[in-house]
């Protein structure tokens, strides 16, 4: 099977393109092939098919092999690969599980293989507001913290009580830790579905900057996660936020063949 593999911000994902075959993997497929040691190794894995009414659909897989609603870093990815392919223009629309999104080229930063891309969320309209954390749905779940040190923070044990806890089961949530400095936060962010720290997470630093400004009221906050820095903005009203688009650099790293088992 011919794949391509890419990276946004130190998210990384395979990548397949559908050709008139339809692509079939099972969970245990799916979960060898982003094994980082007998595998490929990555965070996800997505499918590129092709659509009748939008420009392609986003068929997204986390790495234990089960479907996953969205992801954002992998949206920006998808949407580079696609411009790539020449299955879209720079501006496109795709589908994904949560509903049709639209993707932007901004930049071609190397050529062939490095993009500055936009990439339209969906509509936030709920927002749990408690004591000591934000709970809320940028395309998937996410619980939002805000603590005083997160370099020194175990994000990964943390992280799984959390994400393991009654309150959000059976589904789970993924969660994430944020510092604020000024006018820039700082996030980490522990993954469902990859049951690790990912070195970004884009539906995360969504809903970070969301949590972000209903905390202080500030739009523009510059946003960094391990894996680099992101840009989100937003309408916000009493209802809660709208046109919200993330952007950030996507890169294809390498393509290759590997024989399913």
């Amino acid at each position: 099977m011919k794949f391509q593999k890419f990276q946004a911000n130190g998210n990384d994902f395979i990548m397949i393109v559908e050709g008139d075959d339809n692509i079939t993997l099972s969970e245990d497929q799916i979960s060898f092939l982003c094994d980082r040691h007998f595998g490929i190794g990555a965070d996800g894995l997505m499918i590129l098919r092709s659509s009748e009414a939008y420009d392609f659909e986003m068929h997204y897989y986390n790495s234990d092999g089960k479907m996953a609603t969205m992801c954002g870093n992998g949206g920006r990815s998808i949407a580079s690969l696609a411009f790539i392919e020449g299955r879209a223009n720079e501006r496109m629309l795709f589908l994904a599980s949560d509903g049709v999104h639209e993707a932007v080229i901004e930049h071609e930063l190397e050529k062939g293989k490095r993009y500055d891309v936009s990439l339209k969320m969906v509509d936030v309209e709920k927002v749990e507001r408690n004591p000591d954390y934000y709970f809320l749905n940028t395309g998937v779940p996410h619980y939002v913290q805000f603590v005083d040190d997160v370099e020194q923070l175990d994000v990964v044990n943390n992280g799984r009580q959390i994400r393991l806890d009654s309150r959000f089961a059976p589904e789970g949530t993924n969660v994430n830790f944020v510092e604020m400095k000024h006018d820039r936060i700082y996030v980490r962010t522990y993954e469902r579905g990859v049951e690790d720290e990912t070195l970004s997470c884009g539906t995360g630093v969504t809903a970070s900057a969301m949590a972000a400004f209903l905390k202080t009221g500030i739009k523009e906050l510059r946003i960094q996660a391990h894996g680099g820095d992101f840009s989100v903005t937003f309408d916000s009203n009493e209802n809660g936020f709208t046109n919200v688009w993330l952007r950030g650099p996507a890169e294809k790293v390498f393509e290759g063949n590997i024989e399913l088992r």
